[in-house]
Order: structure tokens, then sequence, then C-alpha cells
């Protein structure tokens, strides 16, 4: 469940740079009252530790966490 709210945490940044590059528009900054609001702060460094925990997905086993899953599957 985390590794989901880490993604989808890191495509809202991903569109909020998208948009900055394109266009100099900060969606965040914009919504939340500039670059330093507290609030676009709080967000721009949630997005950054969820960049972080993602690269985490890079060096998981997949094999072993899908076997650990049929696992727990079966007992019940």
């Amino acid at each position: 469940m985390l590794d989901k709210i880490a993604l989808t945490l890191l495509i809202i940044g991903g569109i909020n740079w998208g948009s900055i590059g394109l266009f100099q528009f900060d969606i965040v900054a914009w919504i939340f009252g500039g670059q330093t609001g507290i609030v676009s702060r709080i967000i721009y460094a949630l997005v950054g530790l969820c960049a972080l925990w993602c690269i985490t997905l890079l060096f998981r086993d997949r094999k072993s966490e899908q076997s650990d899953y049929s696992e727990i599957k079966s007992e019940a």
C-alpha cells in the first residue's frame, strides 16, 4: 500500500514538473499559495521522500514478493 501511495505522489510531482518545464507554471504553488508557502513546501518534501522510497522499487526481488503473496493467499 505504501508503494502505491508513494507512486501516486511521485506521479503528481512529475506532472507538476512537466507543467513547470512546458508552461513555466507551478501547479502546487498556484494551489497552495506560492513556492514558499508552508503547505507547498510540505508537498514538495513529501514528493521528494516518495522519490527516495521509490528507488527501493528498483532493487526489490519481485519473484519472492509474489511467492510470499501466494503463500499468504493459500493459507487463508
